[in-house]
């Protein structure tokens, strides 16, 4: 388990989002996720500022993005509001998880019912990042940059 920042798989994000619940690191077709240590997440406390924050940055791009959640830390998310997520137009290309146990596998396994959208799971962060590269490839030929210029 490594954070992406101290990984072979760090490239220079566009953006560094850190909040007391966690970092994100933005590409121009992906977001890596990295939840801190015990928290709770939650569509009402996290989920919807975060959604919001992510469009406000990728605007038009945003229903291109693929989101990956790097599990270096022990926390609980409430599955269900992954339909609150969906409800809302919220929706992301895919959805990848790296979890580094089997509890972690798991937990994705029920998290993979609530989710809108093709979930894969990943037992290292190299796999995530490149089927997110490689997933994304046709967009990123089809359109230029979109990402709005945000200081983080």
């Amino acid at each position: 388990m490594r954070k992406l920042k101290d990984s072979p798989f760090y490239k220079k994000p566009l953006h560094i989002l850190s909040y007391d619940f966690g970092d994100f690191y933005l590409y121009e077709n992906y977001i890596v996720g990295e939840m801190a240590e015990d928290v709770l997440i939650s569509w009402e406390e996290q989920g919807e500022f975060l959604a919001e924050e992510f469009k406000s940055i990728y605007y038009e791009k945003y229903d291109e993005l693929i989101y990956i959640s790097n599990r270096i830390h022990k926390y609980s998310i409430i599955p269900s509001d992954w339909l609150k997520f969906a409800k809302c137009n919220y929706n992301f290309t895919g959805y990848g998880i790296v979890s580094y146990s089997k509890r972690g596998y798991f937990n994705a396994l029920l998290e993979k019912v609530f989710v809108p959208t093709k979930l894969r799971t990943f037992t290292s962060l190299k796999e995530a990042v490149e089927w997110a590269e490689t997933s994304n490839t046709e967009l990123v030929e089809k359109s230029a940059p979109l990402l709005k210029n945000k200081a983080v």
